[in-house]
This record gives structure tokens, C-alpha cells and sequence, in this order.
């Protein structure tokens, strides 16, 4: 998700040469918990906002 998340930022179109099998693997978590879409999005977001952070702090460098 992060790397969709700043794909979007950045412009870049994803790549969906796994498409199926991420997709059969993220319908068998929903199954097992009905949350985990909401806690991976969450994890996701605070990945892309480090990176973020990270970015702008090295160009202020």
C-alpha cells in the first residue's frame, strides 16, 4: 500500500505484474480479520510520511 501510496504522489502508474496472487493473499487476511485492511493502510501511511519527512529534511540539508 505505501508504495501505491507514493506512487500517487509522485505520478507514478503502478505495476500489477502480481496482481492475482496479492490480491488472494490480501482476501484470505480480510477473511481471518476484517480490520486488517484499516491497520495496514495506517502502517502504510506512516511509512510513506517517514519517507516524506526524510525527503524533506535532506533537500533542507
Amino acid at each position: 500500500m505505501g508504495a501505491c501510496f507514493l506512487g500517487v504522489q509522485l505520478g507514478v502508474a503502478p505495476q500489477f505484474d502480481q496482481s492475482a496472487a496479492y490480491i488472494e493473499g490480501w482476501l484470505n487476511a480480510l477473511k481471518a480479520d476484517k480490520d486488517v485492511i484499516f491497520k495496514a493502510a495506517a502502517e502504510a501511511q506512516k511509512a510513506v510520511d517517514y519517507i516524506n519527512n526524510r525527503t524533506t529534511q535532506e533537500k533542507a540539508a
